[in-house]
């Protein structure tokens, strides 16, 4: 029987309903930069990581990889709320954390101190957290530990992995950049690829034209986040969405587009760089988050200082 959570409400906050908000769920890690704090608790243990927290309790920790996303999130709020004050399709952010209610107290006071609105502070002490998530209606879900990540995708809950990195805050509206093969997608034509070469999932894409490409794992977040698109008209718009994938725009763009269309999932703008580096491109885009399920992607997307977030 697993221990159960110790939730802390944030009474700063107005509490949503999570039948229909899109609830994000994010770990202390992905939000803050806890690298130092992390290796204290991997050298020294627990209790050494615990007294160092309450030491430094008021002391607020510096903003990690998610930390921006999470800004740009509050902003769609702010404007939905303004446009429809009754509107209860919102954003809900919650931390799931590892930490003792003892130890978080950093945690939170941190998100206060950045005026972050986060509802629920969820301490959670059994080792694998993502059991939770189902129960708070958790669309996507963050985290910096790669078997969290795992685990909440094999819970058929959209999640993806972040890397500690440097970020720049970049202003409104959110922008979220998708890939397409294994994340918005299916990765049906990956493997046609592996096995065929290029060649092989031309002919397999040009056989397929008319059928739409399979859901990848964060299909269903990418829904949500259309549908909240759509309050807004196209100018007005506080959410702007964009596909960047290794496709061709010639052989393989089509399918992808017309998949798109089938789901009724607006996208403010696709690129298919046909094989080419995604960094230049993201680079201009300024992204609060860049999902993609390729390494070499996210690495090209640090190296430009885009907040990056891997599906594997």
């Amino acid at each position: 029987m697993a221990e159960p959570e110790s939730t802390v409400i944030n009474t700063n906050v107005k509490q949503k309903d999570p039948s229909t908000a899109l609830v994000i769920a994010v770990t202390t890690r992905a939000i803050f930069n806890l690298e130092e704090e992390h290796k204290l608790y991997l050298e020294k243990g627990k209790e050494e990581y615990t007294r160092h927290q309450e030491a430094n309790k008021d002391k607020p920790l510096p903003p990690g990889t998610a930390f921006a996303f999470i800004q740009a999130v509050q902003y769609v709020n702010k404007k939905i709320l303004e446009s429809n004050p009754a509107e209860r399709d919102l954003f809900d952010i919650l931390v799931l954390s590892n930490n003792s209610p003892e130890s978080g107290a950093r945690i939170i006071n941190s998100a206060k101190h950045y005026g972050l609105e986060i509802s629920k502070f969820c301490f959670v002490s059994d080792e694998d957290s993502t059991q939770y998530l189902k129960s708070h209606g958790v669309k996507l879900f963050l985290s910096a530990d790669r078997t969290d990540v795992c685990n909440a995708l094999r819970r058929g809950v959209s999640a993806a992995l972040v890397f500690q990195q440097e970020v720049q805050a970049p202003s409104t509206p959110l922008r979220v950049v998708f890939d397409g093969d294994a994340v918005l997608f299916s990765d049906e034509t990956d493997q046609i690829f592996q096995e065929q070469g290029l060649e092989g999932a031309v002919q397999y894409e040009r056989a397929m034209e008319a059928i739409p490409i399979g859901e990848g794992p964060l299909k269903a977040f990418a829904m949500h986040l259309g549908k909240m698109r759509k309050k807004f008209g196209q100018e007005k718009s506080p959410i702007r969405t964009y596909l960047v994938t290794a496709r061709s725009g010639r052989d393989m763009g089509i399918r992808a587009i017309k998949t798109l269309r089938e789901w009724g999932l607006p996208i403010d703008e696709a690129f298919f760089m046909d094989g080419a580096p995604k960094g230049p491109i993201l680079a201009q885009i300024q992204p609060h988050i860049f999902f993609d399920d390729g390494l070499h992607n996210i690495q090209g997307a640090q190296n430009v200082g885009v907040p990056s977030a891997w599906v594997p």
